[in-house]
């Protein structure tokens, strides 16, 4: 049985926890870091050596890195649907999820950090408000992409889907101004609907206000 030990409230254990519920697979959850603590156990240590989560531990198989835990969830349980065999439409689905990595999620976790875990007294005015220009350009990328589709590389859920569409319940939650985006909107209401999503990333994250450490 899978082995996935990280905390709730952590994005990059959302987006990973969320993954491994759409396989399907039995597993045990195990919350670690932050107030739950055991990233230096020395047997935690040797599953990653970097001592931080998201781990996934099957069999004797430990994978550390979220992306590299989605990618191997994929290719081991979900074969030809989440993340497509067919070499054209798996880079499609590839260039999207890197691109969400990259630019998507780092700005958005940017934001979070600014505006809801940095106390309210040494808060940057002026950084928050170009986050918010930045998060909001490129959601309106994504407003783009998703013209004619339901995914963001089609009619199927994909790996694309998993990186990108674990920013938008805290983009919708934090107190910000945002532009018309009725694609962004309705990709997010049918994400909503999804168990996985449900249960792992749509986490109230009232603990993380003003709260910079544990």
């Amino acid at each position: 049985m899978i082995t996935f030990y990280g905390r709730k409230s952590s994005d990059n254990v959302q987006k990973t926890l969320w993954m491994l519920l759409e396989t399907g697979q039995p597993h045990e959850h195990i919350e670690l870091g932050g107030q739950f603590g055991g990233l230096d156990d020395p047997d935690f240590l040797k599953l990653n050596p970097h001592g931080k989560v998201p781990v996934l531990v099957d069999g004797d198989l430990a994978v550390w890195e979220s992306s590299a835990i989605i990618r191997y969830l994929a290719a081991a349980y979900c074969s030809g649907t989440i993340w497509p065999e067919d070499v054209r439409a798996r880079a499609e689905v590839d260039k999207w999820m890197d691109w969400a990595q990259s630019k998507l999620y780092p700005e958005a976790n940017r934001l979070f950090w600014r505006l809801v875990r940095t106390p309210k007294a040494d808060q940057n005015a002026d950084k928050i408000a170009a986050g918010i220009d930045l998060l909001n350009s490129y959601m309106k990328v994504l407003e783009t992409q998703l013209e004619g589709k339901k995914h963001l590389c089609g009619d199927a859920l994909s790996l694309a889907d998993i990186i990108a569409g674990a920013t938008l319940y805290r983009y919708y939650e934090m107190p910000i101004a945002r532009p018309p985006l009725g694609n962004v909107e309705r990709w997010y209401s049918a994400l909503t609907q999804r168990p996985g999503y449900r249960q792992a990333v749509m986490v109230p994250f009232d603990e993380l206000w003003g709260r910079l450490a544990f």
